[in-house]
């Protein structure tokens, strides 16, 4: 897109000292809200967020070459607009910046031919969105949600990718976006931003509870996702989690396909065959016939994962030969879940982007489960926005942690203390379950226990940084060459 036909979208125009006509025939480089990052040529849109004013910065983004700012009506007569120099800024100037950066990414999917693929869920949104991206690159060319970028800010950019860099929509076949949420409405939002051809939902479990009365809302909440589908989309749905499963029966004018383990699904896990660290082995079976498949990434949530994409994949009509080289390539994202070796014979699994009940009761299911190292310790964070439930949510965390058979128990922080106490409670000692205030204070008394042949998960909320735990512990320990094995734990939710 010229910048000229964004000023019409956003119907306004540019205002420029000089050179307007051609600034109008010059395409952006990219589209930014963070003057910190923006590069030259990129369109800058001061967007007025919880905790800060874009236009505070449009300054900064002029200085650092952005082609042109958004900025509200009335800005130049503002404090800051004041110091504008008129000779050097481009600026579009609407009504709202927010609205106008949703309404170019809405212009961009409405006017596209191909499919848009929408994921959300409490548990296993990236790891979901990576592989499903994965097997459809091996059909068609595919945008996708990159880091943190699945709310109202967040999917826009994602969808402006396919306006970034001399790409254009037109090049792109699919788009496969993550949709994050911690109030209700704010998935029906962003449907209305980017409405999906294809939803999916992994599964809904406790989180953000401080916004949310009980799990059955959160389900509402979720379920957004399917009531913005396009008729005749396809919801994709979690036939082993009730609340999804009910989804399927919102709407008369869309399909259904569900995936599962326990329970007869469209897209089904026969035959798994657990490998430790190194992943699992199953036949995928689908309408279109079976194959033997394997997932580098262990855990029997991964499988859900694995299974969600390639309900998608098969839908989209991607060979089941190409949707098993795609998983046997499954990676995964810094934090969440990689698994990093030590010389000392330690192995770390790094889980810290984000944390609620089930996410970590996954993740300490699956180390529970291996047994090739001497003791496994959890390194545990406090888990936010939990509501009224939070105590007891952590320590029945505490006593799941004890009753998997785990040596060593670490909270981190605030009410991690109840997880600790719901530990003890459930048989561990005072030794084997301990607190710490802080994530330095953790990793302390981590590396003072630490043995060689431990399997260490740290798993936390950002807000906690337990990331930290395991910066200490590769400043004190010598690590292996990258190993080439992952582990998939939740998607943080996208706030900014």
């Amino acid at each position: 897109m010229k910048l000229g036909e964004i000023a019409d979208i956003l119907g306004s125009n540019i205002r420029a000292a000089r050179g307007a006509t051609e600034l109008a025939e010059r395409e952006p480089l990219g589209y930014s809200i963070d003057s910190r990052t923006i590069r030259a040529g990129e369109l800058f849109f001061a967007i007025r967020g919880d905790n800060y004013d874009g236009h505070l910065f449009v300054a900064d983004a002029i200085a650092q070459r952005a082609l042109a700012a958004v900025v509200s009506r009335g800005f130049l007569d503002s404090e800051v607009g004041r110091q504008i120099d008129p000779q050097k800024a481009a600026l579009i100037m609407v009504d709202d910046t927010l609205d106008a950066l949703q309404s170019l990414a809405h212009n961009v999917i409405r006017n596209w031919p191909g499919e848009v693929i929408a994921i959300t869920g409490s548990v296993g949104k990236t790891s979901t969105k990576e592989m499903t991206a994965s097997m459809l690159s091996r059909k068609g060319r595919v945008v996708k949600t990159t880091g943190n970028q699945n709310n109202h800010y967040g999917l826009p950019l994602s969808i402006l990718k396919m306006e970034s860099d001399e790409w254009h929509a037109s090049d792109f076949d699919y788009a496969v976006l993550e949709m994050g949420m911690n109030h209700k409405g704010e998935i029906a939002r962003l449907t209305k931003i980017a409405p999906p051809d294809v939803g999916v939902v992994t599964i809904v479990a406790p989180a953000h509870l401080e916004f949310f009365a009980s799990i059955d809302e959160i389900a509402e909440a979720k379920a957004e996702l399917v009531a913005g589908l396009n008729t005749n989309g396809v919801a994709v749905l979690n036939a082993d989690d009730e609340r999804v499963g009910r989804m399927s029966t919102m709407r008369s004018d869309i399909f259904s396909v569900t995936f599962g383990i326990d329970r007869e699904a469209d897209v089904i896990a026969r035959d798994i065959k657990a490998e430790g660290l190194s992943g699992s082995r199953f036949l995928l079976v689908t309408e279109h016939g079976q194959i033997e498949v394997r997932v580098p990434l262990p855990g029997r949530h991964n499988i859900y994962n694995a299974l969600a994409a390639a309900a998608v994949a098969d839908l989209c009509e991607v060979p089941l030969e190409e949707i098993a080289a795609a998983l046997a390539e499954a990676g995964t994202p810094k934090m969440r879940g990689e698994v990093m070796r030590f010389r000392s014979g330690v192995t770390v699994i790094d889980d810290s982007y984000n944390s609620n009940p089930r996410a970590l009761f996954e993740m300490v299911s699956t180390i529970a489960a291996n047994r090739e190292s001497r003791r496994k310790i959890v390194v545990a964070g406090e888990m936010l926005e939990l509501g009224k439930s939070a105590s007891e949510l952590h320590r029945e965390a505490g006593r799941q942690i004890a009753q998997l058979g785990i040596d060593k128990l670490i909270g981190v922080r605030g009410l991690a203390r109840e997880m600790v106490a719901g530990a003890r409670d459930a048989g561990m000692n005072s030794e084997a379950a301990v607190f710490a205030n802080t994530p330095e204070e953790a990793a302390e008394k981590l590396i003072r226990d630490i043995r060689d042949g431990d399997l260490i998960l740290v798993k936390g909320s950002r807000g906690v940084k337990t990331e930290i735990v395991v910066e200490r512990l590769k400043q004190k320990f010598e690590t292996l060459e990258d190993c080439g094995e992952a582990m998939t734990g939740d998607a943080a939710s996208g706030r900014r």
